[in-house]
């Protein structure tokens, strides 16, 4: 079964790979590279330099003008925060959130590998249930794909809150985040806003169809995955219906305001369509505002 899982793994990347990479740069190192550059030092102004580089602080200390000197992001750091909550155990018997949240894991750790990145992970509920420091290389990609196969969560309860916060006191330098959660939760917001301003963050949001849109049923008992309490809900109810669709609109936008409002990157993803082609079109995005971004 691993040996199949892995093997998904590697088409799905393939795929991935051709899709995005630009015919005039033959790879798309551009979608994992460093975003941005690290200040290096100060110098005197000389004719002809960018006045857009003049460091005005500096300068205003009366002792000349100075510019700031750069250096590219050579290698970047590649994180995953992945919720293994209970909640994500919501699907078919053949497809839950986790069996997609996994393998989007998955594929991308093998694409980040091949761009000589450094990549970590960290699963999390409302503990950490599993955490490798960044490392790179294949062996690398290998455990963290064995980790997302192998992983069986202590706890069904989610605190984004305390993911968040804990990822932030953990990576000190810029990195590339992928939060990869169903979102589930309260109270998370201000923490997400301070990763989105700290780090390069991409937020999938993960879903199952019927969260969005509950199919006439009738009376039926549900079951509260991190709670385990169970009700009666009469899902042939328009009100209950209604009730249903709206929290998770509400919520759903709620998020993609956040993200759009502190420049993150923002991806919902049903849980049983093919995920490919998302992640293809949002790398496409990145990489076209890389090369503006560099052109200017």
């Amino acid at each position: 079964m691993f040996r199949q899982f892995l093997s998904r793994l590697h088409r799905y990347e393939i795929r991935i790979r051709k899709a995005v990479n630009n015919p005039r740069q033959g790879n798309f190192h551009s979608v994992f590279k460093g975003s941005g550059l690290d200040f290096s030092d100060l110098r005197q102004y000389q004719y002809g330099d960018d006045i857009r580089a003049i460091d005005w602080n500096s300068s205003a200390k009366g002792h000349g003008t100075y510019i700031k000197l750069f250096r590219e992001e050579k290698e970047q750091t590649v994180f995953f925060l992945l919720d293994v909550s209970g909640s994500q155990q919501v699907g078919t018997p053949q497809r839950q959130k986790i069996d997609t949240a996994r393998e989007i894991c998955g594929v991308l750790t093998l694409a980040a590998v091949k761009e000589a990145s450094q990549v970590g992970l960290q699963c999390f509920s409302d503990q950490n249930e599993r955490y490798l420091r960044p490392g790179g290389g294949m062996k690398q990609a290998y455990r963290i794909i064995s980790s997302l196969y192998n992983l069986e969560p202590a706890s069904k309860k989610t605190n984004l809150s305390r993911t968040i916060l804990h990822a932030l006191e953990m990576l000190n330098r810029r990195s590339l985040i992928f939060l990869i959660s169903d979102f589930v939760d309260s109270g998370y917001e201000l923490h997400l806003k301070a990763m989105a301003r700290k780090h390069d963050l991409i937020v999938i949001n993960l879903y199952d169809k019927y969260e969005q849109e509950v199919p006439a049923m009738g009376i039926i008992p549900v079951l509260n995955v991190e709670t385990g309490e169970k009700s009666w809900v009469n899902t042939s109810s328009p009100f209950f219906r209604s009730a249903v669709a709206e929290q998770f609109q509400e919520r759903k936008k709620s998020l993609e305001r956040i993200c759009r409002q502190n420049k993150a990157d923002y991806l919902a993803v049903e849980s049983s369509e093919d995920f490919v082609p998302l992640l293809i079109r949002l790398f496409r995005v990145r990489r076209y505002q890389k090369e503006r971004s560099a052109s200017k």
